[in-house]
């Protein structure tokens, strides 16, 4: 029993809106100082990240491709787990890193540094293309990740629930992404960035649970993993708890959602311990949006 194409829909958005609020964390920190004369530099930026949708989009027709191909050679179900299962390591990836101070200063900070390297070579060493492309590069790769997780993120509800619920779902956090984008780098508005990064954050782990769930079941159907009902919970789980939210009264589903807590339980507990440098950094980058969202308002305030 599968989650319905609702729920599925509002997963799939969350996470396309959480994965494009995260580009956009990256490329306001990348384009927080171009400004005035500097602005010409979030030309390239802006074509890098361009191109990466686009790449994304094949990358999706490729995905598609090769999936469909598999399910010639092995069952359905056997596909659906393999699929389920990446979906699962996509969220774990995300999760975890959303609690991991290495991921924002890591990510964000290789790309500001990057960025700073070439203006600084640009103006002791003037190369026009080389700059292009380098700020079109920090572009591409800004947005193309966050294509990539969705994209084999994607494959197991295409799967299992068709084409539909998908593009509803993707559509849903697309507008949302754009709506964001356009306030923060169109109309230079100051968002709570961290506030939505924390609700999606909340969010996604509620997702995560019910996809373990209901990846457990299919390698239980798929005769991967034994079933071993417990009937007391029969009353507490019925049939619209399995559709919603993947609980099932089997030992093996709920002990695999009880670890898929536990680790991201765990590694939120991790980074907190290590003392308030270590505090989930994307409120660092949240600032330095917010505060590059400032900036350019205030420039075009002094021009105007």
């Amino acid at each position: 029993m599968f989650e319905s194409g609702g729920a599925a829909a509002l997963n799939i958005a969350v996470l396309v809106f959480r994965e494009g609020l995260e580009c956009i964390l990256v490329l306001s920190a990348i384009t927080a100082t171009m400004v005035g004369a500097a602005s010409v530099y979030r030309r390239p930026v802006a074509l890098g990240a361009g191109v990466a949708l686009v790449a994304s989009l094949v990358t999706w027709e490729i995905a598609v491709r090769i999936i469909d191909d598999l399910t010639e050679s092995f069952s359905a179900l056997q596909v659906q787990a393999v699929t389920g299962l990446l979906a699962v390591a996509v969220l774990l990836v995300v999760m975890n890193w959303f609690f991991h101070k290495v991921y924002w200063t890591g990510w964000i900070s290789l790309h500001t540094t990057r960025k700073q390297a070439l203006i600084t070579r640009a103006r002791t060493a003037p190369s026009p293309r080389g700059l292009f492309f380098g700020l079109a590069l920090l572009g591409f790769s800004s947005l193309y990740r966050e294509g990539v997780e969705v994209v084999l993120f994607l494959q197991s509800y295409r799967l299992k629930l068709g084409a539909a619920a998908v593009y509803t779902g993707l559509w849903m956090g697309l507008v949302s992404t754009v709506v964001v984008a356009a306030l923060t780098f169109w109309m230079r508005r100051r968002l709570p960035y961290r506030k939505m990064l924390v609700m999606t954050g909340v969010l996604l782990g509620v997702v995560l649970l019910i996809m373990v769930g209901e990846q457990a079941q299919e390698m239980q159907l798929a005769h991967w993993l034994p079933t071993t009902n417990v009937p007391a919970l029969d009353l507490f789980m019925p049939a619209w708890t399995g559709v919603w939210f993947s609980l099932f009264p089997t030992v093996e589903t709920l002990a695999a959602q009880f670890v898929a807590g536990t680790l991201v339980l765990g590694s939120y507990l991790v980074a907190r311990k290590r003392g308030p440098t270590a505090r989930p950094v994307e409120s660092r980058a949240a600032s330095a949006a917010g505060s590059a969202a400032a900036g350019r308002a205030k420039n075009s305030e002094i021009r105007t």
